[in-house]
């Protein structure tokens, strides 16, 4: 293991921001500070509380740095984001909130200059989930924007740039659904030079390179010492799967939940991917291609039980199962592998107890997992990271779908896969699992389900 002992990992999800002290001895995280992260409704357009955001930093970094020591910092963020700098190293616009549908004004003209899903391996999503649409929309709609901009930096690396000064682009934030990366390649994709913005991408570095020291303003706001080393930093599904990638052998399957769902199979089969079901290639830390697919599954489990209780039994289970009490997809329809489609219940709404409402939700969820699995060739065992790990019923209906072990992985992934970016030594392969294998009860529900979607 590293000599660095005490890793502050700025991890900035679509829904939430924290700061998270992770101790590489035990690979836990030992303190941890949150806040909402806010979308400002603009002008000119909705967008991230960077101003906000950047308060919460220096104000967790200087707490830590008092209270435990920090030894090195990293950034995880979510995708679909960059920022545009202009000459003076100031933002030359906000960071646009990729759930704003400015981007879809311009579809035509997009769709008729970006590239195909074969060289990107990026499928055609909504507003602004991809990077390129946003930055389209953004130069078109606001002339202004694109004279003032001078470098063009991926979201997790705008926050390295605040503490260090350095600009780059990471290629896990490149290649996440953005339009703007081959990942076959490892290059910037023929859409960069055909709309004139090669001379404003930053140079390219990897997910674990050391970007250097701290700038002074910075080391004198937070306390640090001004030669404590900054690392790069990686995107949040990729931090999740780096964890994996250097602790165990391959095939496996990471399924990282929060916000989004996304399933990640790693040395699994070749299979052809479907962008117009949300599959698209993702890239690993070390610039190699994942096969991917998502959905909203966060989001959707939110609106499902919002105002319902969490609390259920074995009864609520047994009553869903006999019942036949299903969700049926999709609750966001702009995303995931049943897009269009609306979602509907097969029984009444007001006959159930939270409870069983709790229950059917987690299957769908589960079966909407494996649905995934299946279309990027997952092989091996499947891990579970962030709240749905918690969540038995999801954790038992996905390996009753899928026919493999299924483990929970214990805290956090984004958090303590950055923080592993700053670690030298290799890692002990991990051995120590408590796999699920799934509950023969469920096995005829999710056959139902399958035949009903």
């Amino acid at each position: 293991m590293a000599e660095r002992h005490h890793v502050a990992v700025i991890d900035i999800g679509k829904t939430n921001a924290k700061l998270a002290l992770v101790d590489l001895g035990t690979l836990t995280e030992i303190e941890v500070r949150k806040r909402t992260n806010a979308v400002l409704a603009g002008p000119p357009y909705p967008h991230c509380d960077t101003d906000g955001l950047w308060h919460f930093i220096l104000g967790g970094l200087t707490e830590m740095q008092h209270a435990h020591g920090i030894d090195a910092i990293t950034v995880t963020t979510h995708g679909a984001a960059a920022a545009l700098l202009d000459r003076q190293g100031e933002l030359a616009a906000p960071v646009l909130d990729y759930e704003h549908d400015g981007p879809d004004t311009l579809v035509d003209d997009y769709n008729a200059i970006r590239p195909e899903f074969v060289e990107t391996g990026s499928p055609r999503l909504p507003v602004g989930l991809n990077l390129g649409a946003q930055l389209f929309w953004q130069f078109e709609a606001f002339p202004d924007i694109r004279k003032r901009t001078r470098a063009i930096v991926t979201y997790p690396q705008y926050w390295t740039f605040r503490l260090t000064g350095k600009a780059v682009n990471e290629v896990t934030s490149l290649g996440c659904h953005t339009d703007l990366w081959c990942p076959r390649e490892n290059r910037f994709s023929s859409l960069v030079e055909k709309v004139g913005w090669a001379e404003l991408m930053a140079p390219v570095a990897k997910a674990a390179d050391c970007l250097g020291p701290l700038l002074q303003d910075v080391a004198e706001a937070t306390g640090l010492n001004r030669n404590t080393p900054v690392y790069c930093g990686i995107h949040d599904s990729n931090a999740s799967i780096y964890t994996h990638m250097v602790s165990r052998e391959a095939p496996f399957a990471v399924v990282s939940t929060g916000t989004w769902v996304i399933s990640m199979a790693v040395g699994g089969n070749a299979v052809e991917l479907d962008p117009a079901r949300d599959t698209l290639i993702n890239v690993n830390a070390f610039g190699d291609p994942v096969p991917s697919a998502r959905f909203m599954g966060g989001r959707e489990f939110d609106r499902m039980m919002e105002g319902v209780s969490h609390d259920h039994d074995a009864r609520d289970v047994v009553a869903v199962m006999e019942r036949g009490i299903m969700l049926l997809p999709s609750v966001e329809t702009g995303s995931g592998p049943f897009q269009g489609h609306e979602h509907h219940w097969t029984v009444r709404q007001a006959s159930l107890t939270g409870g069983q409402r709790f229950v059917a939700v987690s299957c769908y969820l589960a079966l909407m997992t494996a649905t995934g699995l299946e279309m990027i060739g997952a092989q091996g065992p499947v891990l579970v990271e962030g709240p749905f790990a918690d969540n038995s019923v999801f954790l038992d209906m996905l390996g009753t779908a899928t026919g493999k072990p299924v483990s929970a992985v214990a805290g956090t992934g984004t958090s303590v896969g950055a923080a592993l970016l700053t670690a030298s030594g290799p890692l002990k392969k991990q051995r120590d699992d408590c796999f699920r294998t799934g509950n023969a009860g469920m096995e005829s529900y999710a056959r139902i389900w399958r035949a009903s979607v």
